[in-house]
């Protein structure tokens, strides 16, 4: 098992804040719209460097949509900051009318995703947006693993031409990838080789992936891991190679188990090679109010969670 260690643990939000003006940097087309949460989406560096290509909507998420697909007639590359919950269901029928029907180059920053935005609770947890952004066609859906790869992808997105989502998250993870990283759109990452089951996780779950790993080889099992940080467009190559070695899968992921990276995966499985598959991902439930920790732990999102989908995977062999 390869052995992973970070020096730091830091928001995959600041990844996104620090992405994002560094994008600014090598692109002046680059501009920022917020619905009152400058602070929870870290944009403030970019504010004080581009003053002029920030705009503050307010409270008015709708509104912010439509604003970001009228900028890019305008050649600019927008990325339109909230919370993943008022940046996907609050506003769907403009991301997909004037977005995504319309092919547009908006980059929707989504943090506090999943589970782990914590005591604000069910209300502001959405497990149901990789979902919904999935569905949309020609939208492609980024969920990064810690502070570099998000900043890697964000710089990634607004060289990207066509509309993205990209999801991130308030709590602080071990950030553990490369600084100097490169983010290439659609390519799983092999993050451990393994002949007994695969591990696929993305984001927050990758680390949990890792630590599930080190358990697994103690008790003799060979998990080969996989970083899905791409959910769409997946990378469909990296996990039949991977399977049809293992002859089985666990996916990870701060998501309903219905709709998410799990089904993806399934779905080329049962098409390609069916093979036995356990989840480790939000059981079709609505949150709650509690600590990131305490809400990973009661949900079955955590290392000893996936070690447990692992042997269960291997057994059904």
């Amino acid at each position: 098992m390869k052995k992973y260690t970070y020096t730091e643990s830091k928001d995959t939000r600041s990844g996104f804040g620090a992405g994002l003006l560094e994008a600014g940097k090598q692109n002046e087309n680059v501009v920022a719209l917020c619905a009152d949460l400058i602070g929870s989406l870290k944009m403030n560096d970019f504010i004080k460097e581009f003053p002029e290509r920030f705009f503050q909507i307010g409270i008015a998420e709708a509104n912010m949509m439509g604003i970001a697909a009228g900028l890019t007639i305008g050649g600019k590359v927008p990325f339109t900051g909230t919370f993943a919950n008022f940046s996907t269901g609050r506003v769907y029928d403009q991301i997909r009318q004037s977005i995504a029907y319309s092919g547009k180059n908006v980059k929707i920053a989504a943090s506090h995703a999943g589970l782990t935005l914590g005591e604000d609770g069910a209300t502001h947890q959405i497990l149901e947006d990789i979902g919904l952004m999935k569905m949309l066609p020609g939208m492609t859906v980024i969920n990064p693993c810690d502070f570099n790869q998000t900043k890697a992808a964000t710089i990634a997105a607004a060289k990207f031409e066509g509309p993205v989502y990209l999801r991130f998250g308030r709590p602080v993870v071990p950030n553990f990838t490369p600084a100097d990283q490169e983010f290439v759109i659609g390519k799983a990452i092999l993050l451990n080789e393994g002949t007994d089951v695969t591990i696929i996780a993305t984001g927050h779950l990758v680390w949990e992936a890792i630590q599930a790993g080190e358990k697994l080889a103690e008790l003799g099992i060979s998990a080969e891991i996989i970083n899905i940080h791409t959910i769409k467009p997946l990378d469909e190559e990296a996990i039949l190679k991977s399977v049809a070695k293992t002859k089985c899968v666990v996916t990870a992921e701060e998501h309903n188990r219905l709709g998410g990276l799990g089904d993806s995966v399934a779905q080329v499985l049962a098409k390609e090679l069916p093979s036995p598959q356990e989840y480790v991902a939000v059981n079709d439930s609505f949150g709650e109010s509690g600590t990131p920790a305490q809400l990973m732990e009661k949900y079955g999102l955590n290392a000893d969670a996936i070690v447990a989908a692992a042997q269960k995977a291997i057994n059904r062999k």
